[in-house]
Protein backbone atom coordinates (compact mmCIF):
# COMPACT_ATOMS: atom_id res chain seq x y z
CA UNK A 1 0.00 0.00 0.00
CA UNK A 2 1.20 3.52 -0.64
CA UNK A 3 -1.48 6.11 0.12
CA UNK A 4 -0.94 7.14 3.70
CA UNK A 5 -4.69 7.35 4.33
CA UNK A 6 -4.98 3.68 3.30
CA UNK A 7 -2.21 2.22 5.46
CA UNK A 8 -3.93 0.10 8.09
CA UNK A 9 -2.39 -3.37 8.19
CA UNK A 10 1.24 -2.50 8.91
CA UNK A 11 2.56 -4.26 5.81
CA UNK A 12 6.19 -3.76 4.82
CA UNK A 13 7.84 -2.62 1.59
CA UNK A 14 5.27 0.02 0.71
CA UNK A 15 5.73 3.01 -1.53
CA UNK A 16 4.65 6.34 -0.10
CA UNK A 17 3.05 8.24 -2.98
CA UNK A 18 2.08 11.87 -2.35
CA UNK A 19 0.46 14.01 -5.05
CA UNK A 20 -1.95 16.34 -3.26
CA UNK A 21 -1.34 20.09 -3.25
CA UNK A 22 -0.28 21.38 0.16
CA UNK A 23 0.77 17.96 1.45
CA UNK A 24 4.05 17.58 3.29
CA UNK A 25 6.36 14.99 4.81
CA UNK A 26 8.54 15.73 7.80
CA UNK A 27 10.46 13.88 10.49
CA UNK A 28 8.99 13.55 13.97
CA UNK A 29 10.20 11.19 16.71
CA UNK A 30 12.29 9.18 14.22
CA UNK A 31 9.17 8.64 12.12
CA UNK A 32 7.80 10.17 8.95
CA UNK A 33 4.82 12.40 9.63
CA UNK A 34 2.67 12.80 6.53
CA UNK A 35 0.02 15.49 6.25
CA UNK A 36 -2.62 15.34 3.49
CA UNK A 37 -5.64 17.64 3.47
CA UNK A 38 -5.21 18.45 7.15
CA UNK A 39 -4.94 14.82 8.29
CA UNK A 40 -1.72 13.54 9.80
CA UNK A 41 -0.26 10.09 10.22
CA UNK A 42 3.11 8.74 11.35
CA UNK A 43 4.89 6.01 9.40
CA UNK A 44 7.92 3.95 10.43
CA UNK A 45 10.89 4.24 8.02
CA UNK A 46 11.48 0.47 8.00
CA UNK A 47 8.08 -0.02 6.37
CA UNK A 48 8.77 2.25 3.38
CA UNK A 49 10.74 1.31 0.27
CA UNK A 50 10.50 4.64 -1.58
CA UNK A 51 8.84 8.06 -1.52
CA UNK A 52 7.30 9.53 -4.67
CA UNK A 53 6.25 13.18 -4.71
CA UNK A 54 4.15 14.88 -7.37
CA UNK A 55 2.48 18.30 -7.64
CA UNK A 56 3.05 20.97 -5.01
CA UNK A 57 3.85 18.65 -2.10
CA UNK A 58 6.87 19.31 0.12
CA UNK A 59 9.38 17.30 2.14
CA UNK A 60 11.59 18.68 4.89
CA UNK A 61 15.36 18.27 5.01
CA UNK A 62 15.19 16.25 8.23
CA UNK A 63 12.75 13.86 6.51
CA UNK A 64 15.21 13.56 3.60
CA UNK A 65 17.98 12.72 6.07
CA UNK A 66 15.78 10.10 7.73
CA UNK A 67 15.09 8.57 4.31
CA UNK A 68 18.81 8.40 3.47
CA UNK A 69 19.57 6.75 6.81
CA UNK A 70 17.11 3.99 5.93
CA UNK A 71 18.10 3.57 2.27
CA UNK A 72 14.82 5.06 1.00
CA UNK A 73 15.07 6.82 -2.36
CA UNK A 74 12.95 9.91 -3.06
CA UNK A 75 11.54 10.55 -6.54
CA UNK A 76 10.00 13.79 -7.85
CA UNK A 77 7.54 13.55 -10.77
CA UNK A 78 6.56 16.33 -13.17
CA UNK A 79 3.05 16.96 -14.52
CA UNK A 80 3.51 14.24 -17.13
CA UNK A 81 4.50 11.62 -14.53
CA UNK A 82 8.15 11.64 -15.62
CA UNK A 83 10.89 11.72 -12.93
CA UNK A 84 12.69 15.07 -13.04
CA UNK A 85 14.73 14.59 -9.88
CA UNK A 86 15.82 11.91 -7.47
CA UNK A 87 17.60 11.73 -4.14
CA UNK A 88 19.58 8.52 -3.77
CA UNK A 89 21.01 6.96 -0.65
CA UNK A 90 24.81 7.08 -0.86
CA UNK A 91 25.45 3.34 -0.30
CA UNK A 92 24.42 2.40 -3.85
CA UNK A 93 26.98 2.38 -6.60
CA UNK A 94 27.89 0.27 -9.62
CA UNK A 95 31.11 -1.64 -9.97
CA UNK A 96 33.75 -0.63 -12.48
CA UNK A 97 33.61 -4.08 -14.09
CA UNK A 98 29.89 -3.88 -14.82
CA UNK A 99 30.18 -0.42 -16.36
CA UNK A 100 33.13 -1.52 -18.47
CA UNK A 101 31.13 -4.48 -19.76
CA UNK A 102 28.25 -2.15 -20.61
CA UNK A 103 30.58 -0.01 -22.71
CA UNK A 104 31.96 -3.08 -24.43
CA UNK A 105 28.41 -4.10 -25.41
CA UNK A 106 28.32 -1.16 -27.81
CA UNK A 107 30.78 -3.00 -30.03
CA UNK A 108 30.21 -6.70 -29.40
CA UNK A 109 27.68 -9.44 -30.14
CA UNK A 110 26.32 -9.37 -26.61
CA UNK A 111 25.00 -5.83 -27.09
CA UNK A 112 23.37 -6.76 -30.41
CA UNK A 113 21.73 -9.85 -28.88
CA UNK A 114 20.47 -7.87 -25.89
CA UNK A 115 18.74 -5.25 -28.05
CA UNK A 116 17.23 -7.94 -30.27
CA UNK A 117 15.77 -9.69 -27.23
CA UNK A 118 14.43 -6.52 -25.62
CA UNK A 119 12.57 -5.46 -28.76
CA UNK A 120 11.30 -8.97 -29.48
CA UNK A 121 10.10 -9.36 -25.88
CA UNK A 122 8.26 -6.06 -26.11
CA UNK A 123 6.53 -7.10 -29.33
CA UNK A 124 5.72 -10.52 -27.87
CA UNK A 125 4.10 -8.99 -24.79
CA UNK A 126 2.07 -6.61 -26.96
CA UNK A 127 1.03 -9.50 -29.22
CA UNK A 128 0.03 -11.68 -26.27
CA UNK A 129 -2.02 -8.91 -24.67
CA UNK A 130 -3.94 -8.37 -27.91
CA UNK A 131 -4.58 -12.11 -28.22
CA UNK A 132 -5.82 -12.17 -24.63
CA UNK A 133 -8.18 -9.22 -25.19
CA UNK A 134 -9.45 -10.57 -28.52
CA UNK A 135 -10.14 -14.00 -27.00
CA UNK A 136 -12.54 -12.42 -24.50
CA UNK A 137 -14.61 -10.64 -27.14
CA UNK A 138 -17.02 -11.64 -29.88
CA UNK A 139 -14.86 -10.67 -32.82
CA UNK A 140 -15.08 -12.15 -36.34
CA UNK A 141 -12.35 -14.66 -37.02
CA UNK A 142 -9.36 -13.10 -38.72
CA UNK A 143 -10.38 -9.48 -38.19
CA UNK A 144 -7.00 -8.57 -36.69
CA UNK A 145 -4.98 -11.38 -38.23
CA UNK A 146 -3.12 -9.02 -40.57
CA UNK A 147 -2.04 -6.69 -37.78
CA UNK A 148 -0.90 -9.57 -35.57
CA UNK A 149 0.99 -11.11 -38.47
CA UNK A 150 2.81 -7.83 -39.16
CA UNK A 151 3.79 -7.61 -35.49
CA UNK A 152 5.17 -11.14 -35.61
CA UNK A 153 7.05 -10.38 -38.81
CA UNK A 154 8.63 -7.32 -37.16
CA UNK A 155 9.86 -9.50 -34.29
CA UNK A 156 11.23 -12.01 -36.79
CA UNK A 157 13.05 -9.27 -38.69
CA UNK A 158 14.62 -8.03 -35.46
CA UNK A 159 15.80 -11.46 -34.34
CA UNK A 160 17.15 -12.41 -37.80
CA UNK A 161 19.04 -9.15 -38.33
CA UNK A 162 22.80 -9.33 -38.87
CA UNK A 163 25.38 -6.57 -38.65
CA UNK A 164 26.73 -4.18 -36.07
CA UNK A 165 24.48 -2.58 -33.50
CA UNK A 166 25.33 0.87 -34.84
CA UNK A 167 24.46 -0.07 -38.42
CA UNK A 168 21.28 -1.92 -37.49
CA UNK A 169 19.90 0.68 -35.04
CA UNK A 170 17.73 2.51 -37.64
CA UNK A 171 16.27 -0.80 -38.82
CA UNK A 172 15.55 -1.90 -35.26
CA UNK A 173 13.76 1.38 -34.62
CA UNK A 174 11.75 0.92 -37.81
CA UNK A 175 10.65 -2.64 -37.04
CA UNK A 176 9.80 -1.72 -33.47
CA UNK A 177 7.82 1.29 -34.68
CA UNK A 178 5.93 -0.78 -37.26
CA UNK A 179 4.94 -3.32 -34.63
CA UNK A 180 3.86 -0.49 -32.35
CA UNK A 181 1.63 1.09 -34.99
CA UNK A 182 -0.19 -2.19 -35.53
CA UNK A 183 -0.43 -2.82 -31.80
CA UNK A 184 -1.92 0.56 -30.90
CA UNK A 185 -4.28 0.47 -33.88
CA UNK A 186 -5.80 -2.80 -32.67
CA UNK A 187 -5.77 -1.68 -29.05
CA UNK A 188 -7.66 1.48 -29.98
CA UNK A 189 -10.18 -0.45 -32.03
CA UNK A 190 -10.91 -2.75 -29.08
CA UNK A 191 -11.84 0.22 -26.88
CA UNK A 192 -15.36 1.62 -26.57
CA UNK A 193 -15.88 4.06 -29.43
CA UNK A 194 -15.82 7.14 -27.19
CA UNK A 195 -12.22 6.41 -26.13
CA UNK A 196 -10.62 5.37 -29.40
CA UNK A 197 -7.44 7.22 -30.35
CA UNK A 198 -5.27 7.79 -33.40
CA UNK A 199 -1.79 6.48 -32.61
CA UNK A 200 0.64 7.42 -29.85
CA UNK A 201 1.08 11.01 -28.66
CA UNK A 202 3.04 12.56 -25.82
CA UNK A 203 4.10 15.88 -24.28
CA UNK A 204 1.30 16.66 -24.30
CA UNK A 205 -0.97 13.73 -25.07
CA UNK A 206 -3.71 14.38 -27.61
CA UNK A 207 -6.29 12.17 -25.89
CA UNK A 208 -7.19 10.64 -22.55
CA UNK A 209 -5.87 7.14 -23.30
CA UNK A 210 -2.42 8.37 -24.30
CA UNK A 211 -2.43 10.70 -21.33
CA UNK A 212 -2.91 7.77 -18.96
CA UNK A 213 -0.25 5.75 -20.79
CA UNK A 214 2.28 8.57 -20.61
CA UNK A 215 1.81 9.13 -16.89
CA UNK A 216 2.05 5.39 -16.26
CA UNK A 217 5.21 5.07 -18.34
CA UNK A 218 6.74 7.87 -16.28
CA UNK A 219 6.01 5.96 -13.08
CA UNK A 220 7.42 2.78 -14.61
CA UNK A 221 10.52 4.63 -15.83
CA UNK A 222 11.31 5.51 -12.21
CA UNK A 223 11.02 1.83 -11.20
CA UNK A 224 13.35 0.68 -13.96
CA UNK A 225 15.92 3.38 -13.21
CA UNK A 226 15.98 2.35 -9.56
CA UNK A 227 16.35 -1.34 -10.43
CA UNK A 228 19.30 -0.65 -12.73
CA UNK A 229 21.18 1.46 -10.21
CA UNK A 230 20.64 -1.03 -7.39
CA UNK A 231 21.98 -3.78 -9.67
CA UNK A 232 25.13 -1.73 -10.31
CA UNK A 233 24.26 -0.82 -13.91
CA UNK A 234 24.84 2.63 -15.37
CA UNK A 235 21.53 4.09 -16.62
CA UNK A 236 23.39 6.49 -18.94
CA UNK A 237 25.25 3.89 -21.03
CA UNK A 238 22.62 3.16 -23.65
CA UNK A 239 22.83 0.85 -26.63
CA UNK A 240 19.95 1.46 -29.02
CA UNK A 241 19.26 4.87 -27.41
CA UNK A 242 22.94 5.77 -27.11
CA UNK A 243 22.63 9.12 -28.92
CA UNK A 244 20.46 10.79 -26.25
CA UNK A 245 22.96 13.19 -24.69
CA UNK A 246 22.68 13.55 -20.91
CA UNK A 247 19.74 11.13 -20.87
CA UNK A 248 19.44 7.88 -18.97
CA UNK A 249 19.52 6.00 -22.26
CA UNK A 250 19.90 2.49 -20.86
CA UNK A 251 16.62 2.93 -18.99
CA UNK A 252 14.93 3.31 -22.40
CA UNK A 253 16.69 0.16 -23.62
CA UNK A 254 15.71 -1.87 -20.58
CA UNK A 255 12.13 -0.67 -20.04
CA UNK A 256 10.57 -1.82 -23.32
CA UNK A 257 9.23 -5.29 -22.37
CA UNK A 258 7.70 -3.90 -19.17
CA UNK A 259 5.51 -1.25 -20.80
CA UNK A 260 2.78 -3.88 -20.90
CA UNK A 261 2.55 -3.40 -17.12
CA UNK A 262 0.98 -0.02 -17.86
CA UNK A 263 -0.89 -0.86 -21.05
CA UNK A 264 -3.07 -3.58 -19.55
CA UNK A 265 -4.49 -1.75 -16.50
CA UNK A 266 -4.98 1.46 -18.53
CA UNK A 267 -6.92 -0.48 -21.16
CA UNK A 268 -9.22 -1.92 -18.50
CA UNK A 269 -9.87 1.53 -17.02
CA UNK A 270 -11.34 2.65 -20.34
CA UNK A 271 -12.94 -0.62 -21.43
CA UNK A 272 -14.80 -0.77 -18.11
CA UNK A 273 -15.85 2.88 -18.39
CA UNK A 274 -14.04 4.02 -15.22
CA UNK A 275 -12.65 7.14 -16.85
CA UNK A 276 -14.23 10.49 -15.93
CA UNK A 277 -13.86 13.79 -17.83
CA UNK A 278 -12.72 15.57 -14.66
CA UNK A 279 -9.53 13.46 -14.73
CA UNK A 280 -8.07 15.69 -17.43
CA UNK A 281 -7.73 19.34 -18.31
CA UNK A 282 -6.95 21.04 -21.63
CA UNK A 283 -3.39 22.12 -22.33
CA UNK A 284 -1.66 23.66 -25.33
CA UNK A 285 -2.32 21.25 -28.21
CA UNK A 286 -3.35 18.47 -25.85
CA UNK A 287 -4.49 17.43 -22.37
CA UNK A 288 -2.97 16.98 -18.92
CA UNK A 289 -3.96 14.97 -15.86
CA UNK A 290 -5.69 16.83 -13.06
CA UNK A 291 -4.86 16.17 -9.42
CA UNK A 292 -8.02 14.09 -9.24
CA UNK A 293 -6.88 12.11 -12.27
CA UNK A 294 -3.51 11.37 -10.68
CA UNK A 295 -5.21 10.29 -7.46
CA UNK A 296 -7.34 7.90 -9.48
CA UNK A 297 -4.67 6.49 -11.79
CA UNK A 298 -1.62 6.07 -9.54
CA UNK A 299 -3.15 3.56 -7.06
CA UNK A 300 -4.48 1.38 -9.89
CA UNK A 301 -1.08 1.19 -11.58
CA UNK A 302 0.82 0.65 -8.35
CA UNK A 303 -1.56 -2.12 -7.34
CA UNK A 304 -0.92 -3.80 -10.69
CA UNK A 305 2.84 -3.37 -10.24
CA UNK A 306 2.49 -5.18 -6.90
CA UNK A 307 0.46 -8.10 -8.25
CA UNK A 308 2.19 -11.48 -8.06
CA UNK A 309 3.65 -13.39 -11.03
CA UNK A 310 5.99 -16.37 -11.32
CA UNK A 311 9.44 -15.14 -12.31
CA UNK A 312 12.93 -16.64 -11.98
CA UNK A 313 11.41 -19.62 -10.14
CA UNK A 314 9.84 -17.45 -7.46
CA UNK A 315 6.54 -15.75 -6.82
CA UNK A 316 7.33 -12.04 -7.12
CA UNK A 317 5.61 -8.73 -7.48
CA UNK A 318 5.74 -7.54 -11.07
CA UNK A 319 7.87 -4.59 -10.05
CA UNK A 320 10.29 -6.92 -8.23
CA UNK A 321 10.61 -8.95 -11.44
CA UNK A 322 12.24 -5.87 -12.98
CA UNK A 323 14.78 -5.82 -10.15
CA UNK A 324 15.42 -9.56 -10.56
CA UNK A 325 16.03 -9.06 -14.30
CA UNK A 326 18.41 -6.17 -13.64
CA UNK A 327 20.47 -8.25 -11.18
CA UNK A 328 20.44 -11.21 -13.58
CA UNK A 329 21.64 -9.00 -16.43
CA UNK A 330 24.44 -7.49 -14.33
CA UNK A 331 25.55 -10.99 -13.31
CA UNK A 332 25.50 -12.11 -16.95
CA UNK A 333 27.72 -9.18 -17.88
CA UNK A 334 30.42 -10.25 -15.42
CA UNK A 335 30.13 -13.96 -16.25
CA UNK A 336 28.27 -15.11 -13.14
CA UNK A 337 25.41 -16.54 -15.23
CA UNK A 338 24.97 -17.59 -18.83
CA UNK A 339 21.68 -15.88 -19.64
CA UNK A 340 19.84 -13.09 -17.84
CA UNK A 341 16.41 -14.09 -19.15
CA UNK A 342 14.00 -16.00 -16.97
CA UNK A 343 13.74 -19.55 -18.39
CA UNK A 344 9.96 -19.47 -18.78
CA UNK A 345 10.13 -16.06 -20.45
CA UNK A 346 12.77 -17.32 -22.86
CA UNK A 347 10.54 -20.32 -23.66
CA UNK A 348 7.57 -18.02 -24.34
CA UNK A 349 9.74 -15.92 -26.64
CA UNK A 350 10.95 -18.95 -28.60
CA UNK A 351 7.38 -20.28 -28.87
CA UNK A 352 6.19 -16.88 -30.08
CA UNK A 353 8.90 -16.68 -32.73
CA UNK A 354 8.11 -20.24 -33.83
CA UNK A 355 4.35 -19.52 -33.78
CA UNK A 356 3.69 -22.36 -31.38
CA UNK A 357 0.18 -22.07 -30.00
CA UNK A 358 1.11 -23.73 -26.70
CA UNK A 359 2.14 -20.26 -25.53
CA UNK A 360 -1.17 -19.52 -23.78
CA UNK A 361 -2.33 -15.91 -24.35
CA UNK A 362 -4.28 -16.12 -21.08
CA UNK A 363 -1.04 -16.57 -19.17
CA UNK A 364 0.09 -13.35 -17.52
CA UNK A 365 2.75 -11.42 -19.42
CA UNK A 366 5.38 -9.60 -17.43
Amino acid sequence: MRWWTSITNGSYDMELYINTYGSYIRKKDEMFEVSVEGKRQKLAPNKISSIVISNAATISTDAIQLAMEHNIDIVFLDQYGDPYGRIWFPKIGSTVTIRRRQLEMLQNEQGLSFIKERIALKIMNQYRLLKKLISKRSIPDGKYAGSLERMWESAQNVMNAEGSLKDMAPSFMGWEGNAGKNYYAVLADLLPEAYRFQGRSSRPAKDAFNLFLNYGYGMLYSKVERALIIAGLDPYIGLLHSDNYNKKSFVFDFIEPYRIMVDEPVFYIFSRHKFKPEFLQPAHNGVLLTTLGKKFLAPILLEHFDSIIRHHNKNRKRVDAIQADAHAFANALVGKRKDYLDASENTRLQNFLAKKEDSDPQEEPC
